[in-house]
């Protein structure tokens, strides 16, 4: 099996890149499964019913989030009936959404969990804590399990993925929105990236455009965020498991610039 996760796609240059990439990503490599972060989707801050189908249209089976995905209020109508659409799970008790989802293909069922870090970012509860209550809820319900771990620090991300090394099939970064080139298989058998990097306008800062963001940190006053526009980047990891036994046997880094 070939499964391919995707980093954070940002705004309508994102989206772009992501319907003209993914379809034949999937025919030329065999993916079977696609996962991808969408929680930049909808105007580079957020997701939104338009969004969220686009992503699914272009190819997405499994779209996961992180700290913006509250950011466009209209998720609230729809985030509850959407089977494979999670958010962190490591939000309190009584958020909507869920943070993790169970995706049947073929004969497997393959475990997708989201978490947000707390490391420069906001204080939720802990997500190593959160990730064992996980395990223990999908024990003997999942053939494959993969988290998304949607976090700033590359240190709390590296602990993250030496944490469930071998109690995992893979683990990627996402949220910094720059690829990390440290793509592997820890020693126990974990497929691990500390960033996927992000689906958007490569001659941008971060996918937004990047006068608007050196005017931000050179006048240190606020500054309303639009995406940029132009050529794009595709940036992806490409996981493949063996049907047999579910051993991950292969990494491969995918980074496409227009």
């Amino acid at each position: 099996m070939k499964i391919m996760l995707v980093g954070d796609v940002v705004g309508h240059s994102g989206r772009r890149v992501f319907r003209e990439h993914t379809r034949e990503l999937r025919k030329d490599k065999g993916i079977d499964v696609v996962i991808v972060n969408g929680e930049n989707s909808a105007g580079g801050k957020g997701i939104t019913r338009k969004s969220l189908d686009e992503l699914y249209h272009a190819g997405a089976d499994i779209v996961t989030s992180g700290n913006h995905v509250w950011d466009k209020k209209d998720v609230l109508e729809f985030i509850d009936q959407e089977p494979f659409l999670v958010r962190p799970a490591n939000y309190p008790e009584g958020a909507p959404g869920k943070g993790y989802c169970i995706y049947p293909f073929k004969a497997k069922n393959i475990g997708v969990i989201n978490l947000s870090g707390r490391t420069f970012m906001p204080a939720l509860d802990c997500p190593f804590q959160k990730v064992e209550q996980i395990l223990r809820e999908i024990e003997g319900k999942c053939d494959i399990i993969l988290l998304d771990f949607h976090a700033e620090a590359t240190s709390e991300k590296l602990a993250m993925g030496w944490y469930l090394d071998g109690r995992i099939h893979g683990l990627v970064g996402t949220h910094t929105h720059v690829q990390t080139a440290d793509e592997r298989i820890l020693p126990k058998g974990t497929a691990y990236i500390t960033d996927l990097g992000m689906v958007g306008p490569w001659n941008s800062i971060l996918g937004v455009k990047s006068d608007i963001i050196l005017e931000k940190f050179t006048t240190m006053r606020p500054v309303r965020f639009d995406v940029a526009e132009g050529p794009g980047v595709y940036s992806a990891i490409l996981v493949e498991i063996e049907d047999a036994d579910n051993k991950v046997v292969g990494v491969e880094r995918i980074l496409i610039k227009e």
